[in-house]
């Protein structure tokens, strides 16, 4: 089974780049599964009409991160819509759901949603502690899991994936929007990249305009935070599963177009 994990979508051009290639990539990788981080779909947070696009993109699952409020209006629709996850480790009180379990062929697939503590302006619960719940839960519904944990400390996602090494059959890294090069399998067969990278313009900061970025690191006045326009690039990690043992027999980085 060939499951694909797209990194951070940064506003319009991501989401237009994910409309003209994401089913050609699907077929052209022989993809069984896609998940699309989209939690900055709208530059920051994601809306109900940005989410339906990302689905008829070709997205299976949605999951987000640390900006998963930045668009208030969201809350009604990760109630109303099972295909959209919200960190798990977020308060028992949050709207939505931080792990949902799906069709895949003839198994199910469990998608968990994770958000690091590391760096972060808020204070979400444990995810280690939460994660290793969430297994216990899943366990009696799915035959496998995967996992998006959205982190900005590279520590934080290696020491995870140890963590779940062989009992997760994936794990990869979103947040910091750099793909990084370290993709491999686990001794317990669980695939792992730090980072997926990022959906979005390519000349750019983090997705946004540089110029912006500058001011900020220059110490002028910063001003409103704008998706930089021009080329976009796709980004993510391709993890093969081996559909008896449920190991990950291969991971590979995506950089679309090359």
């Amino acid at each position: 089974m060939n499951i694909l994990a797209v990194g951070d979508v940064v506003g319009e051009p991501g989401v237009k780049i994910l409309e003209k290639h994401l089913r050609e990539l699907r077929e052209s990788l022989e993809c069984d599964f896609i998940v699309v981080n989209g939690e900055n779909a709208a530059g920051v947070g994601i809306t109900r009409a940005l989410a339906e696009r990302l689905y008829a993109a070709g997205a299976d699952v949605i999951t987000l991160g640390n900006h998963v409020w930045g668009k208030r209006d969201i809350a009604d629709f990760l109630e109303d819509d099972g295909y959209i996850l919200r960190p798990a480790n977020l308060s028992p009180l949050a709207p939505g759901r931080g792990y949902g379990i799906f069709h895949l062929k003839s198994k199910m697939i469990c998608v968990v949603n994770l958000v690091g503590r590391c760096h972060m302006d808020f204070g979400p619960d444990n995810p280690f502690n939460c994660i290793t719940r969430v297994l216990k839960e899943a366990a009696r519904m799915s035959d496998f899991t995967v996992v998006d944990f959205h982190a900005a400390a590279t520590s934080e996602k290696l020491a995870m994936a140890y963590h779940l090494d062989g009992q997760v059959s994936a794990l990869w890294g979103t947040h910091t929007h750099v793909q990084t090069a370290d993709e491999r399998v686990f001794c317990g067969g669980t695939g792992y990249i730090t980072d997926l990278g990022m959906t979005g313009p390519v000349n750019s900061v983090l997705g946004i305009k540089p110029e912006q970025s500058l001011r900020v690191f220059k110490g002028e006045v910063p001003v409103r935070y704008e998706t930089a326009a021009g080329e976009s690039k796709i980004q993510g990690a391709l993890f093969s599963i081996d559909d008896k043992s449920f190991k990950c027999v291969g991971v590979k980085r995506i950089s679309y177009p090359e």
